[in-house]
Parts: structure tokens; sequence; C-alpha cells
């Protein structure tokens, strides 16, 4: 049973992180997202607002509408939405509580998360959410060829990604210090039963972090290239390139920047598809050994989060461009960056863990003193609070695919099975974005031409 003063602790931290704790986040969201996955956005829309009754709505949920709406091609309503997610994370980043209220708010915060779990921490998103937010919102202004509103957001990514460096550098600092002083630590490897391939997946070990994207540095240099300013758009293609050294693409993009530009009957088009959903967050528990004494190990069963990808959209190489295959390159992953974000944050996330597992082995061999034919070396009562943090934004876009073309202006045919679209090219340079789940194909922005013939022209080519 729990005692009185965990009690009140609880009563601290539930007041002070909401309802987080008391949310089945994963089941919500695995009904909207099926909704989605069926072509039903405004029934996806709909259980957003549903399970958010509350006037004061959290991170999540301007994150979830936000990607709902873009997929509907929404874009005002998304940005809005994306805007206000992006002020609430700018708020947390340059809030500088000060005395008691400092005080209180991570006393409730850390007791909570190391006496319950981690659904009691405020929600703040994760690194790589922070940066796709705003990669996805200047992909909403690139979309309706607002290159200028889109450096904005560019920019932004680009000052969150240095100040999540930062963080990230006293984090680990934090974490060898800790480390020191409590001397060996239990390592993810060691969780018996955990689904250590996950994280150890070559892809997973190869990113450089957790939080940069490729394709945000590749969309940023398309952009600035846009604009006429060749050098950014120069670094942004470099580092691109730094984050992933083995895709040609990217090589040929800074090549191609000392290349006359396209005819004015021709346009530079980059073709974007997002497809699938990001992965769902479940929770799995673990046996943990706990030495109370040289001759007592009692085993505590405790929660750790795991990564469940999306498996309903299928995977998919080329589209076919005015009766062309166009092999498209895989350029991001959010399933790749969660699984290495959670690689990273997992030794905070076992140090917290192990607290739990204390509290649990030292209550087990209390009860044991006060029945002894009932004694157990494994932790009996059931603890309905012990469950792994189940958070995390899953509308967003999981694989982005794109293909550079050199098409002539005018309407040009799109299939991409099982639809065939007709999309107008009337820029020098632009962005077609197409959204994908399962086999619903959307069109995003502003080049989505309804119930026309494709005039007449010549095929598309890959872009020389």
């Amino acid at each position: 049973m729990r005692s009185l003063p965990f009690v009140l602790l609880l009563c601290v931290a539930v007041q002070l992180s909401g309802c987080a704790a008391y949310r089945n986040y994963d089941l919500e969201m695995q009904q909207t997202t099926e909704q989605m996955t069926r072509g039903n956005l405004t029934g996806a829309l709909a259980l957003v607002e549903m399970n958010n009754p509350w006037e004061d709505k959290d991170l999540l949920y301007y994150l979830e509408k936000g990607a709902i709406l873009s997929a509907g091609s929404a874009l005002p309503d998304s940005q809005d939405a994306w805007r206000n997610a992006d002020r609430m994370i700018f708020q947390r980043e340059e809030a500088n509580p000060s005395g008691a209220m400092k005080l209180l708010a991570r006393f409730g915060d850390e007791m909570g998360t190391m006496l319950v779990n981690d659904k009691l921490r405020r929600y703040e998103g994760y690194d790589y959410e922070k940066v796709m937010l705003t990669t996805q919102m200047a992909l909403n202004q690139l979309s309706v060829n607002d290159f200028a509103g889109a450096r904005a957001d560019i920019r932004k990514t680009h000052e969150r990604e240095a100040l999540i460096a930062r963080q990230r550098e006293k984090q680990y600092e934090a974490a060898e210090e800790q480390a020191k002083a409590q001397g060996k630590i239990l390592h993810y490897k060691e969780l018996e039963g955990y689904p250590v391939a996950l994280l150890d997946a070559p892809q997973v070990v190869e990113l450089k972090n957790g939080y940069q994207s490729a394709f945000s540095h590749y969309l940023a240099g398309f952009t600035y290239e846009a604009l006429g300013e060749r050098a950014l758009a120069a670094a942004g293609y470099r580092q691109a390139i730094e984050l992933r050294p083995d895709m040609p693409l990217l090589q040929k993009a800074l090549r191609n920047l000392d290349k006359p530009p396209a005819n004015a009957d021709e346009s530079d088009v980059l073709l974007i598809i997002q497809s699938g959903l990001a992965p769902a967050r479940s929770s799995v528990q673990v046996p943990i050994p706990v030495r109370l004494n040289e001759t007592l190990v009692i085993i505590a069963p405790i929660s750790f989060p795991v990564m469940v990808p999306d498996a309903v959209t299928p995977n998919f190489s080329h589209i076919t461009v005015d009766g062309r295959k166009q092999p498209l390159v895989v350029i991001n992953s959010v399933t790749d960056m969660s699984m290495r974000t959670l690689r990273d944050d997992m030794p905070q996330i076992i140090s917290r863990a192990m607290f739990r597992a204390n509290m649990a082995a030292i209550g087990q061999a209390q009860e044991n003193e006060r029945n002894p034919a009932k004694a157990s070396l494994i932790v009996t009562q059931h603890d309905p609070f012990e469950e792994a943090d189940t958070r995390t934004w899953r509308a967003l876009p999981d694989k982005t695919l794109v293909a550079r073309l050199r098409l002539k202006k005018g309407l040009h045919t799109f299939r991409f099975t099982p639809a065939s679209i007709e999309m107008r090219v009337d820029q020098d340079r632009q962005i077609l974005h197409l959204r994908v789940f399962r086999d619903q194909v959307y069109t995003v922005g502003s080049a989505f031409v309804p119930n026309q013939k494709p005039a007449s022209h010549k095929p598309a080519t890959a872009e020389k």
C-alpha cells in the first residue's frame, strides 16, 4: 500500500502535471490515426478535439491538430495550430522561473517522475519533434510558393538545433557526473526482454544525433537557392551532406549550384512525398533485480518505453510523372530519429526507473517481514501507476521521399498507385507536396488541379 507521504507527493505532482498520468495517449492516437489511414481526416480531427476537452490545451494537441490540417491542405489553420505549438516550445525554452515556484516545479516534476513514472513530467516535446515542427511549418509555406515566409521558419530550425546541441552537451555532462557518483549504472542492453535490436539497428546508430535531419537542411538549401542566396544554399546542402554523406542527391544539389538556372519555360521542381506516421510509443515491463543487502535480491517489474513503427503504409521507391518512372530517395525517417532519441535518453530513463525499482523492492521486503508465510523475492503488489510515458507526436509524417526534376511549366500527371493527380507547375522553382497514409494520397498546397485533363507537355526528366 502507498504510504501517506507518497500520496501527498503524488497529489503535488499531479497538480503540477495536469491529467497526463490518467490519459491513455497511445490508445487515443491509435483511434485517431486509424481514421487518418482510412482517409477520414475530419473524423481524426474530431477525435483530437474530443480527447482534449479542457480549455488549457497542451503541446501535443497543437502538434497533432496542425499535422491533420496540413494533410488536408487547410494550411492557414494548420499554421495557426503549429504557431501555438511553436510559441509553447519557445516560452519553455526561454522560461526562467525563480524562487519558490522554480523549486516547487522542479520538486513536483522530479518527485512525480521518480516516485510514479515519466507520465507525470510535463510534455515538452522530444528534440526531433521540435526541429521537425519548424521544418513542417516551412514546408506548409513552400507548398503555396511562399519562399520568403518559409525562410523565417528555416532560420528558426537552425537556431533550435543550436540550442538543443547546447542542452544535450550539458545533459551528457550531468549524466557522466551522476555515473561517477553512483558507480555502475544498468545499461539498456542489460534489460531482460527489452527489444535492444531496435535501438542498435545500423540506420539508428549511424545517425549523428536524434534531432538533426538531412531533409531539413536540404529543404533550407532549396529555399535559399530559390531566393538567390547561394552562399546560404551551399551551407544548407553541405550540412545535409554531413548528416547523410552516403546520399548522391545531396552532393548533386551542391554541385548544381554553379550550373545555369532552368530556361524561362521550365521549372526546377522538388517533389516531396511524406508517407506514414511517426512510431507509437508503447510500454513494456522488465524485471529489475534490486540488491538490498549482501544476501537479499528482490525482482521489481519496471516499465520502459519502446517505439512501435507504423506498419500500415507500404514502402515505395518511385512515382510516375507524365508516364515516366522517376526514382524517389528516402531522405528522412522519423522512426530512425525517434529510435536514436530514445537510445540517447535511456541512461536518464533507467536512472529514474532504478529509483522506483528500489522503492518497490524495499516495500516488498517490508511486506515480507510483516507476513513471512507469504514472503516473495518478486514484487507482488500490482502498481497501476507503473507504466512508461507513451506520449509522442503521432500524426507527424514518418518517411520523407524526394525527387528533383526539371519540368516544363504547365499541367503534369503524377501517378502514385492507386492515385492519378494533376498538378500545375508555374514557378521557376517549386515544391510539390504529397501526403500518404496507407493507400490514401493527399495533395498539399496550391499546385493541385482538380478534375482537369493535363495539357500537352514533354515527359519529365530527372535533373541533370
